[in-house]
């Protein structure tokens, strides 16, 4: 009997036509038109889970897009991990920045180019055949396995607590495993153990109910636009600092070991400053840019609008002016007491001449940590050093997955995050690409990571008399 490696390297090329067909389907959760696509890939994706051997395939509804799950639950003793990843894809605007059609892949110098190649129908693909590998060669799974994709983690995932609130018991788990995070470079894994949160605002400043004649009032009436930028300067100073009170309130310091850790990742200043036109990095003194990045707080104006933008002239005092502004959080941040500092804060430094509404737009997504010591950490470095031949980087990420903020309160706090894409996949971006050796090295890394869970059993806190393990 072949062991599952074997399995996977005679399936090379099953493997990657198998995702073809997958990244053929559009399945662009934030464009109405494209809501049929949606569930067919629900549907696509269902049947995979099937035909390798999980049980209890299911598309479920939701308000919006739906989710599918399956499970495999023959691991009595075991624990039970929830694999998730997302379906859904990214739009692919600006369709002439394409080298190739974005859902027709193509194969090119190594790498695998489509619209959800990397984020996240690539990552899914390499669990479901790694999966498959073990069941066929073996059997049976080290543990008990629920999996669920999403369809709509690209548009916030606005259903998706509503659907696990309503699926609780079905859900129910040990352990959570999220693959829709990066390498830190080719050969090079990474364990990404946090996330940052994020609150976002709207702020709107009024002077008038009419724009008006800059010449008939202009040196009388106040001016929106200027105190929308009065007010944006005095929120943060010249190097970044926020100058919100209480803003910092409750931040977590970086241990000395997540700096060394942090330190192992490569960062080339004069690559990235090319890469996007940068004249210089900014940030926190302090701090190193990674550092900043990753385990600091942020607060920065995503958009900023008011007055006349046409062509030409047009003299007028704009009657309203407006910016959207986003926080990014970090451990041990509260999110409403951010929003509430904020709220305070630029109440207190509007000019008294304008009418100013902040309008909270997040929702709050908590930011989220496992501590680098446990033992669902540890696994996954036993799993990862098997295959790579080197320790992964622990490393944080600067970004939020509400879905990891929703299954940590909801089901369960431990939680593993690990990518197998290449940092420069241009996820989001015209000609997002997967690099097809860390396809292949992830399939079977995702082969061991089950064996390792396995072996550090269910949580203590969990081991009490639970009722015996049901299938949906």
């Amino acid at each position: 009997m072949a062991s599952p490696e074997e399995f996977l390297e005679n399936a090379r090329e099953q493997g990657l036509k198998e995702l073809e067909d997958f990244l053929r389907i559009p399945s662009i959760s934030s464009d109405p038109a494209r809501a049929d696509d949606v569930r067919r890939a629900a549907g696509h994706l269902a049947e995979q889970y099937e035909r390798i051997g999980l049980e209890n395939a299911e598309v479920i509804e939701t308000a919006g897009h739906p989710v599918v799950y399956a499970d495999w639950l023959k691991a009595p003793g075991k624990p039970t991990v929830l694999l998730y990843g997302h379906y859904d894809v990214q739009p692919v605007d600006p369709l002439e920045l394409w080298t190739s059609p974005p859902f027709e892949p193509i194969r090119q110098d190594g790498l695998l180019l489509g619209r959800g190649s990397s984020d996240d129908k690539g990552q899914i693909a390499l669990h479901w055949q790694a999966i498959e590998a073990v069941l066929k060669t073996t059997g049976e799974l080290p543990l008990n396995l629920k999996v669920i994709a999403e369809g709509e983690e690209e548009i916030g995932s606005p259903h998706f607590e509503e659907f696990v609130i309503a699926n609780a018991e079905r859900l129910r788990t040990d352990y959570c495993v999220v693959s829709d995070t990066s390498m830190v470079a080719k050969g090079f894994p990474a364990i990404t153990h946090a996330l940052r949160g994020l609150v976002y605002f709207e702020l709107r400043v009024e002077a008038a109910s009419v724009d008006m004649h800059s010449g008939q009032l202009g040196g009388m009436a106040p001016n929106p636009a200027q105190a929308l930028a009065e007010i944006l300067l005095r929120l943060k100073d010249s190097a970044g600092h926020i100058l919100v009170p209480g803003f910092y309130d409750g931040v977590r310091p970086l241990s000395d070991q997540e700096r060394q850790q942090f330190a192992r990742v490569p960062l080339d200043e004069a690559t990235l400053k090319k890469t996007y036109g940068l004249e210089a990095l900014q940030g926190e003194p302090g701090f190193t840019p990674t550092e900043r990045n990753w385990a600091r707080p942020t607060l920065d104006v995503n958009g900023i609008w008011g007055g006349y933008q046409g062509p030409g002239a047009k003299t007028i005092i704009p009657a309203r002016a407006a910016a959207k502004i986003s926080c990014r959080l970090v451990p041990d941040q509260d999110p409403n007491a951010v929003v509430r500092a904020v709220r305070d804060y630029i109440e207190a430094v509007s000019p008294k001449t304008v009418r100013v509404s902040l309008t909270d737009l997040s929702g709050h997504a908590e930011p989220w940590i496992t501590p680098i010591d446990h033992p669902l950490i540890q696994a996954a470095q036993r799993a990862l050093k098997r295959v790579y031949g080197k320790e992964p980087a622990l490393i944080r990420s600067g970004g939020s997955i509400g879905a990891v903020d929703v299954m940590a309160r909801r089901l369960s706090p431990d939680c593993l995050l690990v990518g197998f894409v290449l940092p420069d996949s241009f996820a989001h971006a015209p000609n997002e690409r997967l690099d097809i050796d860390s396809f292949y090295l992830g399939r079977r890394a995702a082969v061991q990571l089950w064996t390792e869970i396995a072996a550090i059993g269910i949580p203590p806190q969990k081991q009490e008399a639970r009722p015996a393990q049901t299938t949906a």
